[in-house]
Formats: C-alpha cells, sequence, structure tokens
C-alpha cells in the first residue's frame, strides 16, 4: 500500500493528481496498455518537487534551531567559566 496522494502537503500537484484518479476511472484495460503513463510520470515528478522544498524547508528550520541552541550554549559557557585573575584587583589592597 501506498500512503494518502491527497494531503495538505500535495496542495500544489492536487490537479494533476485528480487527472490521474479520472485516467484510472476510465477502466483496468485503458490503464493497462500505458494510456495513464505520462500523467503518472507527472504525478511523480510534482510529488518529487513537493518533497524537495519541504525537506529543504526542514532543513534551513533546523539549521536555524540548531544555530540558536549553539548560541545558548555559547552564552551558558561565558557565564560558567571563572572570572579571570589579572592582578589589577588585588593591587589597590595590597598598597594599603
Amino acid at each position: 500500500m501506498h500512503s494518502h496522494l491527497h494531503t495538505p502537503y500535495n496542495v500544489n500537484c492536487e490537479e494533476i493528481m485528480t487527472a490521474l484518479d479520472e485516467c484510472h476511472a476510465r477502466g483496468f484495460f485503458y490503464k493497462a496498455v500505458g494510456n495513464c503513463n505520462d500523467i503518472k510520470r507527472q504525478v511523480n515528478k510534482c510529488l518529487a518537487a513537493e518533497r524537495f522544498e519541504r525537506a529543504k524547508r526542514n532543513r534551513d528550520e533546523a539549521r536555524g534551531k540548531r544555530q540558536r541552541i549553539e548560541d545558548i550554549w555559547a552564552r551558558e559557557r561565558e557565564m560558567e567559566r571563572p572570572a579571570v585573575n589579572t592582578g589589577t584587583e588585588n593591587a589597590g589592597s595590597a598598597k594599603q
């Protein structure tokens, strides 16, 4: 079994998928001799393009989230780092 094609993710391919459904509705023999093959290729091409765009958006979003996490970790490391004693802090108290 294949997944459902008519989903919100594939809205841009709806017209082509409907044409394929109509072609398949003409009957088994019509499909068997290859009359729906061109439409099927168009559906596959459209779905692949939609999947590519969705994957690209997901990757970009994941990169953004990862960058925010990296920034938070960097700030936490800065806060956890002990203060470096440069010697100027005690210089005033040594003169007294």
